[in-house]
């Protein structure tokens, strides 16, 4: 549970110097505070004790608000700072920041001979796709390209989440289909595996000259220890594979290994 929601699920959160922080200023602003209206105090109180010359004006009322003056605004400086640290202003910032960079993200996702995305990069796509498919929900290759996403970013919720809603919107497209299919095998939910195990049977019983739909049953079926599955899958793949081909000598091996099990 914390490995999935964090340290807030048994309300144990790690100590960074953004807490300390957030625990510091306020007290900090309470002493500032205080010792301002001490000293303040202690000083009409010092005033009152003197006589004073007959022709000094009287000017208590401002005087009076004049002791509050440096302690309100002590407040709202520190109010400032930690709303700036650890408020959502830094979340909402990296957000805007993910939504302009977008556009020039996605291009150079879907062109080959561009610069690869790093991680943090592909992190500021996922999250621009989300805003984005926000407001057009209906876009199925815009829930494709977020699940690519979330499956290069390890994240299988969003992964899943994607796939999910574009094998919804199209159930005939094949790379949704077969997304979610993936999403579901990897999962560490045992009922996920099954349920991506019965979707690559029907992908495979409607098309068994798909080398990915096979190549993924074979792999889904070898992890559930359905062998014999495993088998005939790799087996239809090596009539589908010319001579030649690399892939041939791994799935052999794989043949193998299998039936050694």
């Amino acid at each position: 549970m914390v490995a999935r929601y964090g340290n807030f699920v048994t309300y144990d959160p790690p100590l960074t110097p953004l807490t300390v922080l957030l625990w510091v200023l306020p007290l900090a602003a309470i002493v500032a505070g205080g010792w301002i209206i001490v000293a303040r105090t202690r000083r009409r109180v010092r005033l009152r004790r003197e006589p004073l010359p007959a022709d000094t004006p009287v000017c208590g009322a401002r005087a009076g608000w004049g002791v509050y003056v440096p302690g309100v605004v002590i407040a709202l400086v520190v109010a400032a700072i930690s709303y700036s640290q650890t408020g959502s202003y830094p979340q909402v910032r990296a957000w805007q920041q993910a939504t302009a960079q977008t556009p020039g993200l996605l291009a150079r996702a879907l062109d080959p001979q561009a610069q690869p995305l790093n991680e943090e990069e592909m992190a500021r796509l996922a999250l621009g796709l989300r805003t984005r498919l926000q407001n057009d929900a209906g876009n199925v290759e815009g829930w494709l390209m977020l699940g690519r996403t979330g499956m290069v970013l390890g994240n299988a919720g969003t992964a899943t989440g994607a796939y999910a809603n574009a094998y919804r919107l199209d159930p005939k497209n094949s790379d949704a289909a077969l997304g979610y299919a993936e999403a579901l095998t990897r999962s560490s939910d045992p009922e996920d595996n099954r349920r991506g195990g019965e979707l690559l049977r029907q992908l495979v019983s409607r098309d068994h000259t798909d080398i990915r739909v096979l190549s993924l049953y074979a792999f889904s079926a070898f992890e559930q220890q359905r062998f014999g599955e495993a088998v005939a899958a790799w087996e239809m793949m090596l009539k589908l594979l010319p001579a030649g081909d690399a892939r041939r000598a791994v799935i052999e091996r794989s043949i193998r290994l299998a039936q050694e099990k």
